[in-house]
């Protein structure tokens, strides 16, 4: 029963860190020249989630803008919004399912110590 829980918590870790991911991502929508990072999750031994955080860099779009003396291209952010809400709204969802998974697993967990009490 307590590797239900441990496994919780891990994917809890887990989606956290795709959560700052994302929210550091939103959070430089607009800074030239940033790229994002995408958090990939895979099972782990001998049992929850890992995270693994990858930055990816594909160019953001070049738009002509003139700066002071010297007018070009520059480059903007590779992150899209309508990418990272979503997911967002996804992660959310799977931490809600893991906080459940845990309290079932804690409501277990009583019920067997009071049968054996």
């Amino acid at each position: 029963m307590l590797n239900g829980i441990s496994a919780g918590l891990s994917a809890i870790k887990a989606i956290q860190t795709r959560t700052q991911s994302a929210a550091n991502n939103v959070a430089n929508l607009n800074t030239d020249g940033f790229k994002k990072t995408r958090v990939s999750l895979e099972t782990a031994e001998p049992q929850g989630v890992a995270a693994s955080v990858q930055r990816l860099e594909t160019p953001g779009p070049l738009v002509y803008e003139p700066q002071g003396q010297v007018e070009g291209l520059v480059e903007k952010s590779n992150v899209d919004l309508s990418e990272e809400l979503p997911q967002m709204m996804i992660d959310r969802r799977a931490l809600q399912a893991n906080i459940k998974t845990i309290q079932t697993q804690d409501e277990m967990l009583g019920s067997l110590l009071d049968i054996k009490g």
